[in-house]
């Protein structure tokens, strides 16, 4: 009986421990199915596109025309909102720092691979926080003087920052920004000393660009197109390797006597580390899309902005290979803060 009883008190034992093992699978089963789920239904809300520069510069300009686009593609709003500082480290923290749900993205730039080796105590690295989802754009820059300023080509600058070295002044939308480093690469391509002024975004700067209180910037050329056009600003040269399609008239920087010279902007779009793939492949499969449409294309014509479509693989590539390459430009440079 003793026997029988112990049997039976085992198979018991057993028994319930089945069964619970049973509820369990069961539980994570149905966890994985409403995950599943989840991820197949999303975005069920808005979703929010984090800039780090002021409205009216060309991130914040992109980041519309995106967001825009997205939101028709996805069927649920795209919610731009600009926190600037830091060069954008702001904006990259606060992303970097989020729920990994594909409800917080960052429209990235070339700035974000820069700032990784520009500052010193920044912890943030892309292939630690980051997840990339694609590219977007890219643009060239346009090397800007005031009207007053007594400046028509590269050559004429470079005499007049010679004649006064560490005396003018350019506009930066930042540290670390492509405006900044343009410009920092120039003095030493050039042999000059300009001296940096920066501001928090590049709306600031085209303004006080325009009122003629600073003289010499340079600038991504969407957001100055216009004003070059009708001659409230002037443009000297370009910083591609050949002449902007937009700007075909004005040489380039390596063409007007720095042949070495060369800076392109791109722009992405990341998400959180640790976002779904699923939640991934949806985005960028949006993103595709969005470049393609006529509306996107109409508005990248007007702002000088050419279309970047890459994978998440492919930029996820771009992103690394451009932090390394901008290191050792920082470096040389001396630019760590």
């Amino acid at each position: 009986m003793r026997v029988q009883a112990t049997f039976r008190s085992r198979i018991g034992r057993l028994t319930g421990g089945l069964v619970l093992a049973l509820i369990g699978a069961a539980i994570a089963g149905l966890a994985m199915s409403n995950t599943t789920r989840a991820q197949s239904a999303y975005p069920v809300k808005s979703i929010k596109l984090i800039v780090g520069f002021a409205p009216g510069g060309p991130t914040d300009i992109l980041a519309r025309v995106i967001g825009k686009g997205m939101a028709d593609v996805l069927g649920e709003q795209m919610i731009v909102e600009n926190r600037t500082g830091a060069g954008g480290n702001i904006a990259t923290e606060a992303v970097a720092r989020a729920s990994p749900d594909g409800y917080t993205l960052q429209l990235t730039l070339l700035t974000s691979a820069v700032n990784e080796s520009l500052y010193k105590n920044w912890k943030i690295r892309f292939v630690e926080h980051l997840e990339a989802i694609g590219g977007i754009a890219q643009t060239g820059l346009v090397l800007l003087v005031h009207p007053s300023l007594e400046v028509r080509s590269v050559q004429d600058l470079i005499q007049l920052a010679k004649a006064k070295p560490g005396e003018l002044l350019y506009a930066s939308a930042g540290a670390g920004t492509s405006t900044h480093l343009a410009a920092e690469l120039f003095n030493t391509t050039a042999g000059v000393r300009m001296m940096p002024v920066h501001y928090r975004g590049g709306g600031d700067t085209i303004k006080d660009l325009l009122s003629g209180e600073m003289k010499i910037m340079f600038s991504t050329i969407p957001p100055v197109l216009g004003f070059v056009k009708d001659g409230q600003l002037r443009g000297v040269a370009t910083t591609g390797r050949e002449r902007d399609p937009v700007l075909p008239e004005l040489p380039t920087i390596a063409e007007s006597g720095l042949p070495d010279f060369y800076v392109p902007l791109w722009f992405g779009l990341v998400a959180p580390k640790g976002t779904p793939q699923a939640i991934i492949h949806k985005l960028a499969q949006a993103l595709e899309k969005t470049l393609t449409t006529p509306e996107t294309k109409k508005a990248f014509d007007a702002q000088g902005f050419l279309p970047m479509p890459m994978g998440p693989e492919e930029f996820a590539k771009l992103y690394i290979t451009e932090a390394d390459k901008w290191a050792k430009v920082v470096n040389a440079l001396g630019l760590s803060q």
